[in-house]
């Protein structure tokens, strides 16, 4: 296993064994649709930039991670915790340049109804520049840790 294709979902992969002997896994890309949608509606360029370089961070990162060996079972690699802590990194960050996204849009929207009737602005300026209305989660994974420490 050298490459694989998963959502963008937190809670997506449970086990720290799921890529125990994946020595060759190095690539993770993600599927096409909302994330790429939404860094594709972000205002600035530096936005977008640093959505995709969080987005092909854990390509730099696999190939170092240990994988494990399938024969020891304490030893269940690094690779599955690497892909979920960052799932949770790109999702956290794309609910902040939503966040800051949002506080841009009613900037602009307060200086335009200034300018502008506001009839125009909220029919035919906003809509263009809002972002779509995906939503994107993170867990609370603090109950998850004590669930795992009672196990």
């Amino acid at each position: 296993l050298e490459r694989i294709t998963i959502p963008l979902k937190d809670g997506l992969i449970t086990r720290d064994d799921t890529f125990r002997g994946c020595e060759n896994l190095r690539q993770v890309d993600l599927v096409e649709g909302p994330i790429h949608e939404t860094i594709a509606s972000l205002q600035l360029e530096e936005w977008r930039n640093n959505m995709n370089e969080e987005i092909d961070a854990i390509n730099q990162i696999l190939p170092t991670v240990d994988a494990g060996f399938s024969e020891e079972e304490d030893d269940v690699g690094e690779k599955a915790q690497a892909i979920r802590t960052w799932i949770r990194s790109v999702l956290r960050k794309t609910i902040q340049y939503k966040a800051q996204h949002q506080h841009v849009l009613e900037e602009a929207a307060t200086t335009l109804k200034l300018t502008l009737p506001q009839d125009i602005v909220i029919k035919n300026v906003l809509p263009f520049l809002e972002l779509q209305s995906y939503t994107f989660e993170v867990r609370d994974h603090e109950d998850e840790d004590e669930e795992d420490d009672r196990e």
